[in-house]
């Protein structure tokens, strides 16, 4: 019995012992992946903050953008406006500059060729005077400022249709960013989520694993409370044992010979 009860203790302690050392690796596995997930979820949640952010200022950088772009059209407006003006009255002006110098080069009887030409011609035509014989200085200086300002009206027309191209290709840039932003976003909350539930598993995994590794060492130490002293003593009981049939068996063989 004593043989048997003590193969008992050894069987069981071992398993015991192997269960409770592969359940403190898992136990080890679960936190390092409960720590792993938790660490992934602050992450993705730092992630998605800083991307808002940038989602924020994408925006306040298009408004920002939008808002020189009306200053910049304002003034263009301005300058069209200014050089349109200005080049109605300088046309008005040469036209009457032109006349009076025809009729002062043509004299009285250049009156009525004159006057035929003005009814069969474009009331105003510009051409360069500079070159013609008796043309004043003057009309040749306002036939310059007249095509410098239509240069400068091109210019400006030139330089607002750039300007608006890149106002809108920024614009475009902008809505194309924020949206592949908050698609990352997206992904990125999906992500957590995830990790969130993962993480949640594994640690109501770890809390089982804990109880378990608790069970298995009170069942360990009910085992030694149960074993320890058979197996301690074993040896020496058995010499004991050994020797106490030793001496059985010796008296037996003397009262046997005295028979």
């Amino acid at each position: 019995e004593e043989v048997k009860f003590k193969e008992y203790c050894h069987t069981q302690l071992d398993e015991t012992e192997s269960a409770a050392q592969k359940k403190a690796m898992t136990k080890s596995d679960l936190e390092a992946k409960v720590g792993l997930l938790e660490g992934s979820v602050q992450k993705l949640g730092q992630e998605i903050a800083a991307t808002k952010e940038q989602i924020k200022a994408t925006a306040l950088e298009v408004k920002k953008a939008g808002q020189s772009r009306e200053e910049a059209n304002a003034e263009f407006q301005a300058v069209v406006a200014d050089q349109r003006a200005a080049q109605a009255i300088l046309k008005k002006a040469l036209l009457k500059l032109k006349d009076f110098y025809g009729k002062k080069n043509a004299g009285p009887e250049g009156v009525a060729l004159l006057q035929t030409q003005h009814d069969q011609a474009p009331p105003v035509q510009f051409s360069d005077y500079s070159n013609n014989a008796g043309a004043s200085p003057v009309i040749s200086l306002m036939e310059q400022i007249i095509k410098d300002s239509g240069t400068l009206e091109g210019e400006a027309m030139t330089g607002e249709s750039k300007s608006q191209a890149e106002y809108e290709q920024f614009v475009a840039d902008g809505k194309a960013l924020t949206k592949e932003l908050q698609g990352a976003i997206v992904s990125k909350s999906d992500a957590a989520a995830a990790a969130k539930l993962e993480a949640a598993a594994a640690a109501e995994d770890l809390e089982s694993t804990t109880g378990e590794l608790k069970a298995l060492a009170e069942l360990e130490a009910d085992l030694h409370a149960e074993c320890d002293f058979t197996l301690k003593n074993f040896e020496v009981r058995q010499k004991a044992r050994l020797a106490e049939l030793e001496s059985l068996q010796a008296a037996k063989a003397i009262l046997s010979g005295a028979k």
